[in-house]
């Protein structure tokens, strides 16, 4: 039996929640990923898994077990990349993960830019809107928009967005004057929702907050799609300041009610705490740094 290998079926069995997602995961016949948890089981004489028919469920036995192998093979992944020489120069796969369209304007570039200066290194960039856990996924660095919860991850802030009103010039010249949020009621607004309805807009900072509820003509699950309308003379739109300024620089969108935005949030690079980091992750930290701040800063610019 490997147990190395028998340790990367069971951690990817519990981490799926069944033997059927790690035989999909390793590749392997769902057989033979039965008979190495049951050979290390055998081997350690100890009960890991309870198996039922919908998941499984670690043993008090099991618990321990995969926190020391998770340690162990992160250890003993740490060891083959020194020999390797991934901690001598920048080298090796990264996997990065953005928010869609955020990684489609800004993080794309970048990482294009990157790929040229470091030849020996490649990456995966994995663009998704839902929160991607680092550890589980074994994530180099993400991009995360927002207030971050407090945890063992390490974050560097590279600026802020903010959310903004938008209409077209020709929207706003024919539909009476909005001055305030609450005249939003005498205009034609565009939501940017899917099948969870989000009607509720904020304006204002802390204790100033208001939220006013709007009844929208017209809701779309993409924020490009939401753009298109608006520009379209659809009515207002609310969106993130790095997906309207593209519309904005060009004219076909402009601004409304910026005096009463709501607090921006912070966009930051998080990557997991590690006693050696790999050189290729500091290189993209340290180049993507600076570049992902000056187009925050560009965005700022332009949207106030």
């Amino acid at each position: 039996m490997d147990r190395f290998e028998a340790m990367r079926t069971l951690i990817a069995a519990v981490d799926g929640g069944n033997l059927s997602a790690a035989s999909r995961a390793m590749n392997t016949p769902l057989a033979t990923v039965s008979r190495r948890v049951s050979d290390l089981e055998a081997f350690l004489g100890a009960q890991l898994l309870v198996r039922t028919s919908r998941k499984l469920i670690l043993t008090e036995a099991g618990e321990a077990y995969v926190a020391a192998a998770r340690k162990l093979l992160d250890d003993l992944g740490d060891a083959e990349r020194a020999a390797a020489g991934e901690y001598r120069a920048p080298r090796g796969e990264l996997l990065i993960t953005a928010p869609i369209m955020f990684g489609k304007l800004h993080v794309a570039p970048i990482v294009h830019a990157f790929l040229a200066a470091y030849p020996d290194v490649s990456v995966r960039l994995v663009l998704a809107d839902h929160v991607i856990d680092l550890v589980e996924a074994h994530i180099d660095v993400a991009i995360r928009i927002g207030n971050l919860p407090d945890s063992d991850l390490v974050a560097r802030r590279v600026g802020k967005v903010r959310w903004t009103l938008v209409a077209s010039p020709g929207y706003l010249a024919n539909s009476p004057p909005l001055q305030r949020p609450e005249d939003l009621v005498n205009h034609g607004c565009i939501a940017f929702e899917g099948l969870q309805r989000h009607r509720e807009w904020r304006f204002g900072k802390a204790s100033e907050a208001v939220s006013v509820q709007i009844n929208p003509r017209l809701s779309i699950s993409t924020a490009d799609a939401v753009i298109a309308a608006a520009q379209a003379q659809m009515g207002i739109a609310r969106v993130m300041t790095y997906q309207a300024a593209a519309a904005v620089s060009s004219g076909t969108l402009v601004p409304v009610l910026r005096d009463r935005s709501p607090d921006p949030l912070p966009v930051s690079l998080v990557y997991r705490s590690q006693r050696s980091q790999p050189l290729k992750q500091r290189a993209f930290l340290d180049f993507t740094s600076p570049r992902l701040q000056a187009v925050l800063d560009q965005i700022e610019q332009i949207m106030a």
